[in-house]
């Protein structure tokens, strides 16, 4: 696999059913998601750390950057077809792949949209996917402008537990 991207923006929900805030980098820590945001700080080893959604699905939605809950916003075709266990090299940080994310009302609700329950079959299957940090290098930073990479599992070691 010889995908490639680029990481748009960065947003952390510092808090529970607060907005996500934007942010001009972040730090991954293994296991934990991203340092400050609100789904790896309360629940380590989580399959949900980082939600990462593509700039057309929003662009489709006419929604900006964050308005999904995902923490990154990238540009990367195809990233709604990537399976359970792709990893991906995000900035410092290496993210393994542990599902799609499942629309709900919510997001709707939060974008204050007419037709909630439409909104969320109009996401089936675009939503983004969620992933875990299995590495890092160095501090684990990801900036807006970092690239994302995706590679076969065998290329990309985990992080030692």
């Amino acid at each position: 696999m010889n995908q490639r991207g680029v990481v748009l923006s960065i947003h952390l929900q510092r808090q529970r059913s607060q907005p996500p805030v934007r942010a001009d980098e972040a730090r991954a820590l293994v296991d934990r998601g991203l340092e400050g945001d609100y789904h790896g700080k309360h629940r380590p080893g989580s399959a949900r750390q980082v939600l990462l959604v593509d700039r057309r699905t929003l662009e489709a939605l006419g929604f900006a950057h964050g308005a999904l809950r995902e923490q990154l916003t990238v540009d990367f075709p195809g990233l709604d077809a990537l399976r359970t266990g792709a990893r991906l090299r995000v900035g410092d940080a290496v993210l393994e792949v542990t599902g799609s994310c499942e629309p709900c009302e919510v997001i709707g609700a939060v974008n204050a949209v007419a037709d909630p329950t439409a909104l969320r079959e109009s996401l089936r299957g675009r939503r983004g996917m969620l992933t875990k940090v299995v590495a890092v290098a160095g501090d684990g930073r990801i900036r807006p402008g970092d690239a994302v990479a995706a590679a076969p599992a065998s290329e990309i070691p985990s992080a030692p537990r």
